[in-house]
């Protein structure tokens, strides 16, 4: 392993903050000085911006300038995006401006599926808890500047754990559901590499959806923030109905806001955009609450 830095400058739409504290991942904590520290595949990585230049820097094995194009999409013009995105109203617009640096993460599909399922009906305390844990039982270590990191496992380690394990690392319900869908992806029952290959967004979706703890919006979180990073999905959770209904529908009880209300609407407002204007929305709804 090797410590690397990558030094981006003049950088736009690119805030630690908004990329690491909008819901899309579980492995990024803030330091004392505002930067951010997170472990991606085999490698921690620190981030800080200072003025508009962005320092990555990292121990690892893998290149770091590589690393962070992919991970972070930085080739993907955010500015555009987000002058698209003004044009549909002024409620996306402001929301725009308030989560400005986001950029949405080429997360590795694994870890995503596992983490998203770990997600449900869950907090994000407690969410990163329990992937620290199995991390830390069955992924490797890393040592860098006096502290711990573990890799998230690959899917032979977790295979490894019995249900009995998973409970023990604090899963609850979602143990069983962790376990069945480790060993549906070991033995290729759904084949991630297929997944990556196929083109037609529903299709995806219908294989994720066979996974065990995988149900829509757990399916269209993963489709969104993982390497599969299809745009065409809005995962529909209480803050994303609320924001909907508040702007839009204008019910006096938001629960009785139907899903697929809420998707067509996404759909005919923000086109092929949807997923990235639902990140929009959902951070600045849930961080001005």
């Amino acid at each position: 392993m090797q410590e690397q830095q990558y030094i981006l400058k003049n950088v736009t739409s690119f805030e630690p903050k908004h990329i690491f504290e909008c819901g899309q991942c579980f492995r990024w904590d803030e330091e004392a000085d505002g930067s951010y520290t997170g472990i991606v595949k085999n490698n921690v990585i620190n981030v800080k911006k200072v003025d508009n230049t962005i320092v990555f820097s990292s121990l690892g094995v893998d290149n770091i300038e590589e690393l962070a194009i992919d991970y972070f999409d930085l080739k993907r013009n955010y500015e555009e995006i987000k002058k698209e995105l003004s044009k549909v109203d002024e409620y996306l617009e402001n929301s725009i401006q308030y989560g400005s640096g986001i950029r949405i993460l080429n997360q590795d599909l694994w870890e995503t599926i596992i983490s998203f399922i770990i997600s449900a009906n869950n907090n994000i305390p407690r969410i990163k808890g329990i992937i620290n844990r199995i991390s830390q039982k069955y992924g490797n270590k890393i040592e860098w500047k006096g502290k711990e990191y573990y890799t998230f496992p690959s899917v032979e380690n977790l295979a490894k754990a019995a249900v009995e394990d998973l409970r023990e690392l604090g899963l609850g319900f979602r143990d069983i559901r962790v376990y069945e869908t480790t060993h549906k992806i070991l033995e290729k029952e759904v084949d991630l590499e297929k997944l990556h290959q196929e083109k037609d967004t529903q299709k995806v979706k219908d294989a994720l959806l066979t996974l065990s703890g995988v149900g829509p919006k757990v399916a269209d979180c993963i489709l969104l923030f993982s390497t599969l990073k299809r745009f065409d999905v809005f995962p529909i959770d209480v803050w994303v109905r609320r924001v909907m209904n508040e702007l839009y529908i204008k019910k006096e009880d938001e629960t009785k806001v139907n899903k697929k209300e809420i998707e067509k609407l996404a759909r005919e407002k923000y086109g092929a955009l949807e997923g990235i204007a639902q990140q929009y929305l959902f951070y600045w709804k849930r961080d001005t609450a």
